[in-house]
């Protein structure tokens, strides 16, 4: 009986098992893929579901930065918009302020240059 008092795995003894793991037979049989195909194509299937959700959410993440740069862009075309805008309304009402006071000041053609 003290021979037989090796624990016994899937009805194997565990010698047996480790003998066949240092020799490569056990882990990728074809009996182990017939008993777990279930959970083989299971864990293929999350496999690729990972990957593929990897590949997405880098994808919304190259096209949220590409419509930041696109905002920040059209930001600035605003500001500079609204800066033309409010120069030009400056100038047009100096210009009637100018004529309602009936004072002869005209806009220079040239702009001013330095003298040395």
């Amino acid at each position: 009986m003290a021979a037989n008092n090796d624990k016994k795995i899937n009805g194997k003894s565990t010698r047996k098992v480790i003998k066949q793991v240092f020799q490569g037979r056990t882990f990728l049989s074809l009996e182990f893929f017939k008993r777990n195909f279930v959970y083989v194509v299971a864990c293929v299937v999350m496999m690729l579901m990972y990957i593929s959700n990897k590949y997405v959410c880098q994808n919304a993440i190259r096209e949220v930065m590409v419509l930041k740069e696109e905002l920040d862009n059209a930001k600035t075309d605003n500001v500079n918009a609204s800066a033309n805008y409010n120069s030009m309304i400056r100038e047009s009402q100096m210009k009637l302020l100018v004529d309602t006071m009936h004072i002869d000041l005209i806009a220079p053609d040239q702009p001013p240059y330095k003298l040395n």
